[in-house]
C-alpha cells in the first residue's frame, strides 16, 4: 500500500481530521483513485486534491465515498459540517440582506420563530451531534512516561484509574486491565485523534502503551513530538496499519491488546 503524503502544515485541525477518517476508509476499500473516479461523479485527479489536503472535500464526494465503502455517512459529515463550521456559519454582507419593512421587524425581546416543520431532519440532527464531537474531535492529545508494567493477561483490575496531567513533567505508566483492554492510568479514550504536536493525557497513555508494545517513543512527557511519531509509525508498521504517525481508533485498538 503507498504511503500517503503528509498533509499541509496549515491545514486547520478539523479539516485535518475529516481527511485522516477519509483516508483510512479509503485504505480499506482497497479501491485506489482510479476506481473511486469510476464509482463516484469525481475525477481521479479531484480525489487526489480533497485526500491530500490541496482542496476542500466537498460534502458530495464524502457522502458518495461512504456510499461505495458501504459505510454509514452521518459520522463523517458530521466531520465535515464542523470541519467547514466557520464557512457555513459565516452572515452574509451587509449589501446582499433584503430590506426588511418596519411592520416585518420582530418585536423587541420576542424569541426567535421555531423552524418549519418540513425542515430536513438530517439537518436537525447534525447541528447538536456536531458540537459533541467538535469537542471530542478536537481533543488532540496526551501524554506520559516511565515504564510499564502490565497486570498478567486475563486479570481485570476494578476500574482503571485516570491520572492528572500537567504540562513540564514526566510520568510513570500504572498498567492495568479492563474488559480485557490495556490502560496505562492516564486516559480511557479509544478513538482520540492524535498528530505532532498534541499534547495531554492521551498522549502520555499513547506513550506508556508504545513502551509495553516495546516501541519507544522518548520521554513519557504528555508532549507528541517527532519521536513518538517515529514510535506510531514503526507500530503501525508491525501492525500492517497505515503508517502516517497519526494515532486514530485503528491504532489505539492495536496499543490497547
Amino acid at each position: 500500500m503507498p504511503r500517503w503524503k503528509e498533509l499541509p502544515s496549515g491545514l486547520p485541525e478539523r479539516e485535518r481530521q475529516l481527511l485522516v477518517q477519509l483516508r483510512r476508509l479509503k485504505d480499506r476499500s482497497g479501491f485506489g483513485l482510479a476506481a473511486l473516479s469510476a464509482k463516484t461523479s469525481y475525477s481521479r485527479s479531484s480525489w487526489e486534491r480533497y485526500l491530500n489536503g490541496k482542496q476542500p472535500v466537498p460534502r458530495g464526494a464524502v457522502e458518495e465515498l461512504a456510499r461505495v465503502c458501504g459505510t454509514d455517512p452521518t459520522p463523517l459529515l458530521v466531520l465535515h459540517e464542523v470541519a467547514h463550521e466557520a464557512v457555513t456559519e459565516r452572515p452574509p454582507a451587509a449589501k446582499e440582506e433584503p430590506a426588511r419593512s418596519a411592520e416585518a421587524l420582530p418585536a423587541q425581546g420576542a424569541p426567535e420563530p421555531p423552524p418549519p416543520d418540513d425542515e430536513p431532519a438530517r439537518a436537525r440532527r447534525l447541528v447538536p451531534l456536531r458540537y459533541a464531537l467538535a469537542g471530542a474531535g478536537l481533543a488532540v492529545a496526551a501524554g506520559f512516561g516511565g515504564g510499564l508494567l502490565l497486570a498478567p493477561d486475563g486479570e481485570d483490575a476494578a476500574a482503571p484509574a485516570v491520572q492528572a496531567y500537567g504540562p513540564g513533567r514526566t510520568y510513570d505508566c500504572v498498567a492495568q486491565r479492563k474488559d480485557g483492554l490495556a490502560h496505562a492510568g492516564h486516559s480511557l479514550t479509544t478513538d482520540a485523534l492524535i498528530d505532532i504536536n498534541g499534547n495531554g493525557r492521551d498522549v502520555v497513555e499513547a506513550q506508556c502503551l508504545l513502551r509495553r508494545h516495546g516501541f519507544d517513543p522518548g520521554v513519557v512527557d504528555g508532549l507528541y513530538g517527532p519521536a513518538s511519531k517515529e514510535a506510531v509509525r514503526k507500530f503501525q508498521a508491525a501492525r500492517q496499519l497505515v503508517e502516517d504517525g497519526i494515532v486514530g481508533p485503528d491504532t489505539w485498538a492495536e496499543l490497547r491488546r
